[in-house]
């Protein structure tokens, strides 16, 4: 479709340079016609093609099994280095007084799981006995990296069993709500670390030392199907006695409770995940559908029309002035028929294929030049690339319209993305409290199981410009 919207304006335009003396006054008058011009006639392609392998760039946490008719078999355990406390707590307490520890996996209070939630499952976890190599892949083989004989606890979980927590935000002034399942271990490996402190307190400013004195655990989903959960982080949490003074003449003994250990976005956390995708599936991607599936899944590899959409532009701007306003891409998914209702995935990355790999390896965002995401709407079912503008203009300007193979080349992948959303207040007459997102986190998808149809020959690639002709 092709539309130019004309705009006729009778207005004085100066043109060259003009001189103001005592003596003359020049300018020339002409008339221009301003035209606003669209497109959206372009055509993307693509093909599927297997994503196995994920590298670990996120410290979510996919656990458990679950089958479902029109998506397939998925599993996920994972393996987790910790980041150590700064200090533990010796002050007025001792080693004997280290009562009980626990780990704390923790989860959201919503749509954290996908499958039954009733389903009866059951967790291990057990230590590692050697460092995590680098970089950890989501087909990693962790057999070599732990022993059956070093099980740390054991406890079943599902949502329904989970503790639901609240915890009072003071910058948004409102309760944040999680959930946690608490699996007990054994008092030795807190009274360990207590001593490890005691001994060399410097060991717990170096998480890299700290992991040659702890390596981290594997989690496994022991027992059951039917679920799986995505859990933020996981924590030790140690209860243990402290002499604290009531008065100026009063002591007493409490019950103290600190966390020696955590898995944060510093160390590695990584999923192994297995997928046998369904024979239904596979038979679509045999026809020649476009399919994205996470996780390590399936991508698209698609074919952008930018030497179309250059050629448009040039055609129609080679007898005046121009300004691009716009380049977008509306690509309709579809929801599959699946068991559990597993929905398309929330973001799509498409980024150009010859970067991909240094994308996700460098832990990059988003640049709106070789790399966009995109959010699936819903209500509309489909996804909104709204800012390839950039990308337009870095052909234009740095390679003067030429284009290359890796231009036109990109794949179209499920991205986890992590946002960080600011709430600054400001007193003017009223209060007004204006919070701000930032993408803080760009990574392979493992949150949840998704999958979608991308309707690559119903999308719709869109420029828009405006034209200054004189006549």
């Amino acid at each position: 479709m092709k539309r130019t919207l004309n705009v006729l304006f009778a207005i004085a335009m100066l043109l060259g340079a003009y001189s103001c003396t005592d003596e003359t006054i020049g300018s020339s008058i002409l008339d221009t016609k301003l035209s606003i011009i669209e497109d959206s006639s372009f055509t993307i392609t693509g093909k599927t093609v297997e994503n196995k392998s994920l590298l670990s760039r996120t410290s979510l946490q996919l656990l458990g099994a679950i089958k479902s008719d029109g998506y397939g078999t998925l599993s996920s355990q994972v393996v987790s280095e910790f980041m150590p406390t700064y200090a533990v707590d010796t002050a007025n307490t001792k080693i004997d007084w280290v009562d009980s520890c626990k780990f704390i996996l923790r989860l959201p209070s919503t749509d954290a799981f996908t499958g039954d939630t009733l389903a009866p499952m059951r967790l291990n976890i057990y230590k590692l006995n050697k460092p995590l190599p680098t970089p950890l892949y989501s087909d990693f083989d962790p057999s070599d990296y732990y022993d059956k004989s070093d099980l740390l606890g054991s406890a079943p979980y599902s949502m329904n069993s989970a503790t639901l927590v609240s915890e009072y935000n003071s910058s948004s002034m409102s309760y944040i709500y999680h959930r946690e399942v608490e699996v007990p271990a054994p008092t030795s490996i807190a009274k360990d670390i207590y001593k490890k402190f005691i001994e060399n307190s410097d060991m717990f400013r170096s998480p890299k030392e700290f992991n040659n004195y702890f390596p981290g655990i594997y989690i496994e989903n022991s027992f059951g199907s039917g679920r799986v959960m995505n859990f933020t982080d996981t924590e030790l949490r140690v209860y243990y006695r402290k002499n604290t003074s009531l008065n100026d003449t009063t002591d007493t003994i409490k019950t103290m409770t600190q966390a020696y250990m955590a898995s944060t976005p510093e160390v590695q956390t990584n999923n192994i995940i297995k997928l046998d995708v369904d024979a239904s599936v596979k038979n679509m991607i045999d026809n020649g559908d476009a399919i994205v599936m996470a996780p390590a899944g399936y991508e698209v590899q698609a074919t952008f029309p930018i030497a179309d959409v250059i050629d448009y532009y040039k055609k129609n701007t080679n007898d005046g002035l121009a300004i691009i306003n716009k380049l977008e891409m509306e690509i309709p998914a579809e929801k599959l028929s699946t068991q559990f209702g597993i929905n398309p995935p929330k973001y799509l990355l498409m980024v150009k294929t010859s970067m991909k790999n240094d994308f996700i390896a460098g832990d990059s965002l988003t640049n709106s030049k070789d790399s966009f995401y995109a959010i699936y709407d819903d209500a509309d079912k489909r996804y909104y690339f709204s800012d390839l503008r950039n990308y337009f203009l870095d052909i234009m300007n740095t390679k003067g319209g030429m284009i290359s193979e890796e231009d036109v080349n990109f794949t179209i992948t499920p991205m986890d993305v992590t946002t960080f959303t600011d709430t600054s207040s400001s007193y003017y007459y009223y209060y007004q409290s204006n919070p701000t997102s930032v993408v803080t986190n760009i990574a392979p998808q493992v949150s949840t199981p998704a999958i979608a149809r991308l309707r690559l020959d119903k999308a719709k690639i869109k420029i828009t410009f405006s034209k200054q002709t004189m006549y």
